[in-house]
């Protein structure tokens, strides 16, 4: 089998999906030497990214825009390198391939929410997305929530939508070396005791009502907010809030976190707050979990799901509950050793290593129909 990965999005900065394409090509790509990989980027400097194993190539399409690269690029590489397969970890396939197709899906909170969102999304979501849904032969979804959603907004057929999960680096589950920890500490400032955001900050995040929850009893606990991520888009007015609020000097944003120094940051917290008003499979609350870090995040969606009792949960549409939430995980003892507990059982659960087979099985499915 020929498999074409679309890779336009590899050289993004950041973000839950470059983790999950990073993640999954490193242990997909060994597992798949009985199949000849392509691996198509738009960006020619990204070629070499994957040197050393035979069965892989490396082609660079380049566009001049992220549509046609999607529509007329990959389609052109398809017709080609004679594929059998074009896969997409993120979402978005050529609607005119011959070959079988396969998308990830990593959530539709602009479907579930009412949120504003760029101009652009109204596109892309409104009109594009549908129709890979309807197209591809196969969706992976990121959890079971995607699932229901891929099938409720944009009518994809049941049979053809499969639930497979993010994994987790073993760094976060592999011991810390004190001295380790405490460089981490000196370097970005992070104070004795601190509640850890981890994150882009965009509408969905809800990002203004965790800094009001956190407002009501964060300071008086004397413990600080470590907010680990970076603006997205329309978060000025919440930014705003750490002023208005009071509380300028007990948030400390230290800004995006290398990968390498991330488990550190769970590791030192006293928890995560993520009380975001949709999730679908995020990596934060496996991450904490699988570091030891216990979790205070939403009573629904992906958060609700990936957790599965093993965190404090909590109304994202409330700040008092958010705030209660925050209390009890930094109050009480008892609470935080059972979710330590039960958050690096629950956290086993998830592999990335189980995420690569299960899509590879998919891929070999699909082209096997």
């Amino acid at each position: 089998m020929k498999i074409g990965i679309m890779l336009r999005h590899y050289d993004q900065h950041g973000g839950g999906v470059k983790v999950y394409t990073e993640n999954l090509l490193r242990n997909l790509l060994p597992m798949a030497s009985n199949h000849e990989i392509v691996l198509l980027y738009r960006e020619p400097r990204l070629v070499g990214s994957h040197n050393g194993m035979a069965h892989v190539r490396e082609v660079a399409v380049p566009s001049p825009s992220i549509f046609l690269w999607d529509q007329v690029a990959v389609r052109w590489a398809e017709s080609r390198e004679k594929l059998d397969v074009i896969f997409n970890p993120k979402y978005s396939i050529p609607l005119t391939a011959r070959c079988k197709t396969v998308y990830v899906s990593h959530g539709l909170y602009w479907a579930a929410l009412a949120l504003p969102k760029p101009w652009t999304d109204y596109i892309v979501h409104g009109v594009l997305r549908p129709r890979y849904a309807r197209k591809a032969d196969a969706i992976i979804a990121v959890s079971d929530t995607t699932r229901r959603h891929e099938i409720e907004y944009l009518g994809a057929e049941e049979n053809r939508v499969h639930t497979v999960y993010l994994g987790v680096d073993e760094s976060f589950r592999n011991d810390i070396p004190q001295a380790t920890l405490e460089h981490a500490r000196r370097t970005y400032g992070l104070p004795e005791r601190y509640f850890l955001y981890c994150g882009q900050i965009y509408p969905p995040k809800n990002f203004g009502r965790l800094l009001r929850a956190y407002a009501k009893v964060g300071p008086a606990m004397g413990t600080h907010l470590v907010v680990a991520g970076e603006h997205r888009w329309l978060c000025k007015g919440e930014l705003e809030l750490i002023d208005r609020l009071g509380i300028s000097d007990w948030v400390i944003r230290p800004g995006w976190i290398d990968r390498e120094t991330l488990p550190a940051f769970y590791r030192l917290a006293e928890a995560l707050l993520l009380p975001s008003l949709y999730e679908a499979c995020p990596s934060p609350p496996i991450e904490a979990m699988a570091s030891g870090c216990p979790v205070v995040t939403s009573d629904r969606y992906g958060t609700k799901e990936i957790v599965d009792q093993a965190a404090v949960l909590v109304d994202p549409e409330e700040v008092d509950s958010i705030a209660d939430g925050i209390r009890r995980i930094g109050t009480d003892g008892s609470l935080r050793r059972e979710l330590i507990e039960k958050g690096k059982r629950r956290a086993s659960f998830f592999s990335w290593e189980k995420c690569a087979r299960e899509t590879m099985q998919i891929l070999e499915g699909v082209a096997g129909r």
